[in-house]
């Protein structure tokens, strides 16, 4: 019997054992089982004067924190040695060339050549209420006095540190796939452009933007428990205007969060969800608070922070994404634009009033409080993903693949319908371009639509770079403003090589574009690609295979308009950087990488690469002042106390603290403010600024010029009754370059019934 015990540990049956184990695992990543790893980082930028990426306006730079960034990812894999891919969704407004190159050595420091430039994909959701000056080139960074080097490591650390923890927990489980339409949570913001489009074409459309959002469940192999989704829809980060300066996540940050906390607080209905956290899930802020005041507010609370969140993801906590799509002409300011000086609605081609751009605004549902509008279009896409999360029942199945390539977008021949070839233009922008959009108006003297720039204007833009005659011809109909693709000092201005790339797993095909499409173009694009794999595939793809468009991903290029409402230049057509056949050209390429795709094969090697701007990037953004308290106090003392000793649900209290500036440390997965309920003998923290309740907000005394943290808690309807206090983290230096000083302050006691 012994011996028949030791039998499996022959060589043969060890080979025979061996086999039939690959083959099981073949079969179960055709029945739909992948390797599945989620991952999710605070990526929360500097609080305090940094320009916010999104609206270009200079005024508008960052005072604190509605609620926290996060990075999040998804790795899928066939198996630990098979094709896999990882895909990274941001609260930031778009990916950038820089971040990308930065977090691939990264990763090829830790893995050598498991995660590379062709299945890394990093998405932004295109919230315009985050810290800027981490892109690399010009265009993107003059509001922000240049490059942001905090900005930026912030992005980047996030982005490697999510992937960490996903590929840390790589574990067997199965996707499923789930469709369904999100109500009013958008509108086309220039709908005279979508008209330029053939009938017989939007005739096929019940509306002139796209409201499908597609999600992906993963589900653990063992346990059968969820760990994560991840949808696409196509809608705005501009809930939040352009008179915020609260760092924020806008709408789809809010969806995230409405759904991580969902999921974890017990699964509750939509209708049941508690939007704040509750006592009992803090154990780990609690934890933090205590070594904070053991400590007196030493260092070692940097380190404490870094455990503190209830979010930080460990492999069984859950991760919510909310991912951008073909959102160029979609905006969650679903009430329509007005005048802002007559309230009536605004001229219907330009967007404008009395021929002002700058007095036609759209309205959010909350209007006129913009955090209620994040709240509303943040809820109604939350929902949805709740609807399509619990009725997921279509499970994916088959290969992992992708294609990626980088392409020179300056001139590149396209061959049209008849054998016409035509080439895409160096990088320009239209007037239309400053005339802004009804989310957020740019410059006075222009309009969207405006095809003509005065003699003002082209005498100033001669003085940076009077556009070439070929560029001029080459742009037609938009009258160059700027040439961007013609322009390197002090270095380059606009990017010329972009990456395009297609993911898949099964039959979803993701497609990952480096800028805005419009509602129709990218209806284009995903039509043409899906025929192209269903034509070539040779019955691997058909009707039944899904394509969806993954927006601002890898780097930015602005938006990318149909060749019909190129011809208004609207606000998205003066944008659409590579001139009238832009878009033709992504689908040519695109239809190349699906073809390879499609066959098996792999693109030719162009040799193209972007360039690594690090080195060369201004950065005219001052440190912060020494910090410093007035005589007789100390920081984290209290400037202006609660203003009574009791609340109601439903109420704001709020408590001024002095402080030293939050760009002293990011506190990340840490918090700059809480509030803390008694219970017994001790204060345990109740919300942080993740929370959608709590306020950060920071400021400079104008009188003395010291530093204001105030906290600022709506006090939820949900809210426990109970007594409670306001707490303020933060750090001090008292120079520039001297060591981190931590402290902390709480308010006087107040309770809430």
């Amino acid at each position: 019997m012994q011996r028949e015990r030791e039998l499996p540990h022959t060589p043969l049956l060890f080979l025979i054992a061996l086999a039939f184990g690959v083959a099981f695992s073949l079969a179960n990543t055709a029945n739909g089982d992948y390797l599945i790893g989620l991952g999710s980082y605070d990526m929360t930028g500097p609080a305090a004067d940094v320009n916010m990426m999104g609206y270009a306006q200079m005024e508008q730079v960052t005072a604190g924190v509605h609620f926290r960034l996060r990075a999040r990812a998804f790795i899928v894999a066939e198996d630990s040695q098979g094709p896999r891919f990882a895909f990274v969704n941001l609260d930031a407004g778009m990916a950038s060339q820089l971040v990308t190159i930065k977090v691939l050595e990264r990763l090829k420091a830790r893995y050598g050549n498991v995660y590379t430039e062709e299945n890394l994909a990093i998405s932004g959701t295109h919230t315009h209420a985050g810290p800027g000056g981490y892109l690399q080139y010009v265009i993107y960074s003059v509001t922000s006095l240049g490059f942001v080097q905090q900005s930026f490591d912030a992005i980047v650390n996030a982005i490697e540190l999510s992937i960490v923890q996903a590929h840390k927990n790589l574990r067997p489980g199965a996707i499923f796939i789930n469709q369904g339409d999100v109500v009013n949570a958008g509108i086309n913001r220039s709908p005279s452009a979508y008209l330029f489009n053939p009938p017989e074409e939007r005739a096929r459309y019940p509306t002139n933007i796209d409201t499908g959002m597609t999600l992906l469940k993963f589900v653990d192999g063992q346990s059968g428990k969820s760990r994560g989704a991840f949808s696409w829809f196509a809608t705005h980060g501009t809930s939040m205007s352009f008179n915020n300066k609260l760092i924020s996540g806008d709408n789809k940050g809010a969806a995230a969060r409405f759904f991580e906390d969902w999921f974890r607080f017990n699964n509750s209905k939509p209708s049941q969800i508690t939007i704040t956290k509750t006592i009992s899930s803090e154990s780990k802020l609690i934890e933090t608070a205590k070594r904070f005041k053991a400590t007196g507010g030493q260092p070692c609370e940097k380190t404490s922070s870094q455990n503190s969140k209830v979010r930080k993801n460990n492999g069984s906590l859950f991760v919510g994404a909310f991912c951008q799509s073909n959102v160029g002409d979609v905006s969650p300011n679903v009430l329509g634009a007005f005048c802002t000086d007559s309230g009536k609605p605004c001229d219907f081609n330009h967007s404008s009033c009395h021929g002002n751009d700058q007095l036609c605004v759209g309205r959010g549902p909350g209007y006129p409080n913009e955090i209620l509008s994040t709240r509303i279009i943040g809820e109604r896409q939350f929902q949805k993903a709740i609807d399509l999360f619990e009725s997921a029942r279509e499970k994916l199945s088959g290969k992992i693949d992708y294609r990626h390539v980088y392409l020179n977008f300056t001139n590149l021949e396209v061959q049209l319908q008849g054998n016409k070839v035509v080439k895409t233009c160096p990088a320009a922008l239209g007037p239309g371009f400053a005339a802004g959009t009804t989310d957020g108006p740019g410059a006075f003297g222009f309009q969207q639509g405006d095809t003509e720039i005065n003699e003002f204007w082209k005498r100033l833009r001669d003085i940076l770079k009077e556009p070439s005659k070929q560029q001029v011809e080459c742009q037609k109909p938009k009258n160059v403003l700027l040439s961007t693709g013609e322009m390197f000092k002090p270095y380059q201005w606009a990017p010329s090589i972009l990456p395009i790339q297609i993911l898949r797993i099964g039959k979803l095909v993701i497609l990952s574009v480096p800028g805005e499409f419009t509602t129709m173009a990218g209806r284009r694009l995903r039509e043409a690609v899906k025929e192209t794999l269903i034509s070539k595939g040779k019955g691997e793809f058909d009707t039944d295979t899904q394509v969806v468009i993954a927006g601002l991903t890898n780097t930015y290029s602005q938006y990318i308009a149909t060749f019909e409402e190129y011809k208004q230049q609207r606000y998205e057509a003066a944008s659409t950087l590579y001139g009238p056949y832009t878009l033709s050209a992504y689908i040519q390429e695109f239809n190349k990488l699906a073809t390879a795709m499609a066959t098996g094969e792999k693109p030719k090697s162009n040799g193209l690469s972007p360039p690594d701007l690090s080195s060369v990037q201004l950065k005219l953004l001052s440190p912060p002042f020494p910090d410093a308290t007035p005589p007789g106090t100390k920081f984290g003392d209290i400037k202006q106390d609660i203003n009574k000793g009791s609340f109601a649900k439903g109420e704001n209290v709020s408590a001024i603290f002095w402080s030293g500036s939050p760009r002293n440390d990011l506190l990340t997965e840490g918090t700059f403010a809480v509030v803390e309920m008694l219970q017994g003998n001790h204060w345990i923290p109740a919300y942080d600024d993740d929370d959608f309740s709590l306020f950060f907000k920071w400021g400079m005394d104008e009188f003395s010029l010291h530093g204001l943290a105030t906290v600022e808690w709506e006090i939820p309807k949900d809210a426990i009754s109970g007594v409670y206090r306001l707490r303020h983290y933060g750090a001090s230096k008292k120079l520039p370059t001297s060591p981190n000083e931590y402290f902390t302050g709480a308010s006087s006691s107040f309770a809430v019934s």
